[in-house]
């Protein structure tokens, strides 16, 4: 994230209040394509055709794109440079997450102990504990709540400071993601423990391929197991940034994470569709650096997520009411 996310922290304020009374509003994810009483049938996207469509999109684009899409059904796959490496910026929280719940299920971390918020580890950008007092306590829980679904700079240094970096990427080698690694603390490149990497990547560093295996492994139930990463999507699920894959996606239930800094948009989400399916897109090296709703960068990923969600048959209905 950069400076020029200030700008958002009193909106994100008033936003996390919403979020605390929201609750857990979780349901159970649909799984496989079997017809159920109440549940509508899993669609035969047309993966060729929605490949072209995306690839036109990118290509229309002033800057790189690249995508990785599952079809968690049917196990359809497509892609663009999807193991090229992109920088992150908020979206590499989905490892810490990923990284904090695995400790809590060794025994090893848990999700009350507390976390006391100092001045000196108060930081700029995306969140409001930057604004709370000196000796505030969070507990583990309410860091992960912040970092994920306001990706809140501060709650993500507390717990890096709790969970320790290289635990990040030992969680992620596990899971064979190689080549996706968290560098630093937010806003303290001093902290890096991979200062080339943070110099040419910023706070994190993935491939479109891996960030959105990542997400199937979440809901498949095996990213850390079954409960954690049910637990871990219905927080994703509360993500408040809607304007890029999810701006014309209609009220689609998603579980999902962003990422935005001047060159770099990405975002990776897991949509409830008709089917499951999980798409992640990656910019780097946007000409467009405006940091306004209709800049290029957002209404590229919007137009792409447009494409993904009609790809698969739209919004499905909403449930009947028991």
């Amino acid at each position: 994230m950069t400076a020029h996310k200030n700008s958002r922290a009193l909106s994100s304020a008033a936003s996390y209040a919403t979020i605390l009374l929201a609750g857990v509003v979780a349901c159970a994810a649909s799984r496989g394509g079997h017809s159920q009483p109440g549940r509508l049938s899993a669609v035969h996207a047309d993966t060729a055709a929605l490949r072209r469509t995306l690839d036109s999109i990118a290509d229309a684009h002033h800057g790189v794109v690249g995508y990785s899409v599952i079809d968690l059904e049917t196990g359809a796959r497509i892609s663009r440079r999807g193991d090229e490496t992109f920088p992150t910026a908020s979206l590499i929280k989905v490892s810490i997450l990923v990284t904090v719940y695995d400790l809590v299920a060794k025994g090893q971390l848990s999700l009350d102990d507390p976390l006391t918020v100092l001045k000196i580890d108060q930081v700029p950008g995306s969140g409001v504990v930057q604004f709370l007092h000196n000796g505030t306590i969070l507990t583990v829980h309410d860091a992960a709540w912040l970092m994920s679904t306001i990706s809140d700079n501060t709650a993500t240094n507390l717990l890096l400071d709790r969970i320790i970096i290289r635990r990040v990427w030992a969680k992620m080698d596990s899971l064979g993601l190689q080549h996706t690694r968290v560098h630093s603390k937010s806003f303290l490149r001093n902290s890096s423990v991979a200062m080339d990497s943070s110099v040419k990547y910023g706070l994190g560093v993935t491939t479109p391929n891996e960030m959105a295996h990542l997400f199937e492994l979440m809901a498949r139930g095996k990213a850390v197991n079954p409960a954690a990463d049910s637990a871990m999507l219905d927080i994703l699920e509360h993500n408040i940034t809607d304007n890029m894959l999810q701006r014309y996606a209609g009220g689609a239930r998603a579980a999902h994470k962003d990422g935005e800094t001047d060159e770099v948009r990405t975002e990776c989400t897991l949509w409830y569709l008709r089917n499951r399916v999980v798409a992640c897109v990656m910019t780097k090296e946007n000409k467009d650096q405006r940091w306004i709703l209709d800049n290029e960068p957002l209404l590229t990923m919007a137009n792409m997520g447009l494409a993904i969600i009609n790809a698969f048959g739209g919004v499905p209905p909403a449930p009947p009411s028991s």
